[in-house]
């Protein structure tokens, strides 16, 4: 019994920290910089995800920084899932320790980004219907407003509804309040801007802002 639940305890700990560790990963930052674009730290909001990235003129950087913000989602659930044979709750546990690990990497003293790729990898990997549903939401929002934060807050709030409806684990319901949570807490600057109709279009340069006013 006792070697049994040291390998629980094991698989458990493999799944979360090294899901924390994967969605540390900075590709935004990593992309900009071997791409010769710069700090991305020091153009636009200062976010390292990707629709700061797209700020900097480099539609390919942006690429690579989405398509490595929502990998590292899926790989932490995939790992979790070949680890346990598909047990939702520890899928959910190193999901959202991706996610936490995006917004705070330990590669950069826990200043990360706003966790939006992330939260599509770890759905879309997670219980994928609800990824495509929140895919769904996001582009038809953004096709409506060309505002890509109020297409990924209305992703974020729709995300626990959808997966009540396509009856997921209640695991993955929490996981899907949970980082809707936290997108909305991150996503604080950009609801304030919302409010004052001043908030960028998607695409549009964005002048840099003070450090104390937006965590990079």
């Amino acid at each position: 019994m006792e070697s049994l639940a040291s390998a629980v305890y094991l698989t458990l700990a493999i799944a979360v920290v090294g899901g924390y560790l994967l969605g540390s990963i900075p590709f935004g930052l990593i992309a900009t910089r071997l791409g010769g674009a710069g700090d991305i730290r020091k153009i636009g909001s200062g976010n390292i995800g990707a629709t700061n990235v797209l700020r900097s003129g480099r539609k390919d950087l942006a690429l690579i920084t989405l398509l490595g913000d929502g990998g590292k989602g899926v790989v932490a659930v995939l790992l979790a899932r070949y680890l346990t044979h598909g047990n939702p709750t520890v899928i959910a546990l190193a999901g959202g320790a991706a996610f936490l690990g995006h917004l705070f990497p330990v590669w950069l003293k826990f200043k990360g980004g706003k966790g939006v790729a992330t939260f599509y990898g770890v759905l879309l990997s997670a219980c994928w219907p609800v990824g495509v549903l929140a895919a769904v939401t996001w582009l038809a929002m953004a096709a409506l407003f060309r505002i890509s934060s109020l297409a990924a807050l209305t992703a974020a709030v729709l995300a626990a509804p959808f997966a009540i409806a396509t009856d997921q684990p209640h695991a993955l319901i929490g996981l899907a309040i949970f980082m809707a949570i936290l997108i909305f807490i991150r996503h604080r600057e950009n609801i304030a801007r919302l409010l004052k109709g001043e908030e960028p279009k998607i695409g549009k340069k964005k002048p840099a802002e003070p450090a104390s006013a937006e965590a990079p």
